[in-house]
């Protein structure tokens, strides 16, 4: 029988009733009990406020006691679960910072596995005994990788900007070209970023066109370095100018200014021949003479996230005794992930078979195509109700990597009647492991660019149960 509001009240249950109801098979599975405990007050505390509120429905009794006994069990699994794990991204989108951007190549894997697993030489000279740098393998394979006097690294490329700023810069000004005065992610601006590094930001040009002359006319005696800023997370295109890296390299040397350039994304091989705009590469950089080059450590590096310094030696030795550095320097298991990726690239065929990243980049549509055939068909064959088609689409690189570059490639739109796509999209979400996929103009749509070996038949499977499902 439906209960009224104030006999809804007295039916709620107390927090010791709720426990005794649920406590033995949450402590069975290892639960702690103070989740279990901070689950059930949440739970009876939801109810109550549904009441008071007039937000609940028509309750009985046992509606009333499920409804509670049914909120603890979400909460006690969201608790007790692990957050930062697997999922498997149909997305296409290569870089997709919030599933972790670059994936992992196996051989990091296992060194942080195999190598980390119970103490790890990090800062120790095996021979002498004594205390070494940090970052003195990373700083050799960047060295042989690039051409660089000397490297460093850090635990992003934001931190990476600060810290050359304000070991080179702080309290003088530092010259940018507007086209250049980037937003990345997280709404945070170049010019933020400057000003927390405590430099001074001078302007020149103008949003579509900066020349030489822009650069000469601002330098005074207060000036400390030129920064070039590469737009890998954007495009200016049409009546555009920008100045190259070379003539500000002679132009600050002339002056006895230290030249910055932030190549972005960082690749350490040549894009254009996988069909994209020629990218800067961290070698180029270098060979024209920048002082100092910063640039992410994944991204088009496909490693661990992380922000690379390459540079004259003098200013590398400057950074490193900088206070800062010790805020932003990585941990072991960067450093391991970074020294595995870096490792491949000395074999750059081994690092384009084995890097997940480039390996994405460069699957061939057939391949792609042939993927979602087989997809597409074993759904249909076991959910005749539904409808799984291929259609042609593109891949993104993501994280703000070769923007306006898409990759074509083969899609498979799945629909089934009672089933929304914004519902369908969700069951897959809430699976383990969760499957991303995108909403595009009313359609589900997988991208087979991005499953990693293995996945295929998880997403088949897991693709079949959500269509089969009534929809909520």
């Amino acid at each position: 029988m439906p209960l009224s509001k104030h006999d809804i009240l007295r039916h709620i249950p107390s927090v010791d009733a709720v426990l005794k109801q649920t406590e033995a098979a949450w402590r069975a599975a290892g639960v702690p009990r103070r989740i279990l405990v901070d689950a059930v007050r949440a739970a009876v505390d939801h109810a109550r406020s549904l009441v008071t509120s007039e937000q609940t429905g028509v309750w009985d009794k046992d509606s009333l006691q499920r409804s509670i006994v049914e909120h603890v069990n979400q909460r006690v699994r969201a608790a007790a679960g692990t957050h930062y794990r697997k999922v498997i991204n149909a997305t296409g989108i290569i870089l997709h910072t919030a599933l972790g951007r670059a994936v992992l190549p196996a051989r990091a894997i296992r060194q942080i596995q195999d190598e980390l697993s119970g103490y790890s030489l990090v800062q120790v000279d095996v021979t002498t005994g004594k205390r070494s740098k940090r970052d003195e393998r990373i700083e050799w394979l960047l060295q042989q990788l690039t051409g660089a006097e000397a490297a460093t690294v850090v635990n992003n490329n934001a931190a990476a900007t600060v810290v050359v700023l304000n070991t080179v810069a702080a309290g003088k000004e530092v010259i940018v070209s507007r086209g250049q005065l980037v937003e990345i992610g997280g709404s945070f601006r170049l010019p933020d970023v400057m000003a927390a590094a405590g430099a001074k930001l001078v302007e020149v040009g103008t949003t579509n066109k900066t020349h030489l002359r822009d650069y000469e006319r601002a330098i005074t005696e207060d000036t400390a370095a030129i920064l070039r800023v590469h737009p890998s997370n954007y495009k200016i295109n049409g009546f555009t100018s920008e100045v190259p890296l070379a003539p500000l390299v002679q132009l600050g040397h002339a002056r006895g200014l230290v030249v910055i350039d932030d190549v972005g994304a960082g690749p350490l091989v040549d894009f254009y021949r996988f069909g994209f705009d020629s990218e800067p590469t961290l070698s180029e950089s270098v060979r024209t003479g920048a002082d100092l080059i910063t640039s992410s450590a994944d991204k088009l590096i496909g490693g661990s996230q992380g922000g690379i310094i390459l540079g004259c030696a003098g200013l590398i030795q400057a950074i490193r005794k900088n206070p800062l550095m010790r805020i932003v320097r990585p941990g072991k298991l960067t450093l391991a992930a970074l020294e595995a990726t870096l490792t491949l690239f000395l074999d750059e065929p081994q690092a384009l078979r084995e890097i997940p990243t480039l390996r994405m980049l460069c699957r061939p549509l057939g391949e792609i195509g042939a993927q979602a055939e087989r997809i597409a068909r074993a759904v249909a064959e076991r959910v005749p109700a539904a409808s799984a088609t291929i259609i042609d689409g593109c891949s993104q690189m993501g994280s703000g990597s070769l923007p306006t570059q898409d990759l074509p490639t083969r899609l498979v739109s799945v629909a089934a009647d009672g089933v929304s796509p914004g519902g369908l999209a969700r069951r897959l979400r809430q699976l383990n492991p969760p499957i991303f996929v995108r909403v595009h103009k009313g359609q589900v749509l997988l991208d087979p660019r991005t499953l990693l070996d293995g996945e295929e038949a998880v997403v088949v499977e897991s693709l079949v149960n959500a269509l089969r499902t009534d929809s909520t």
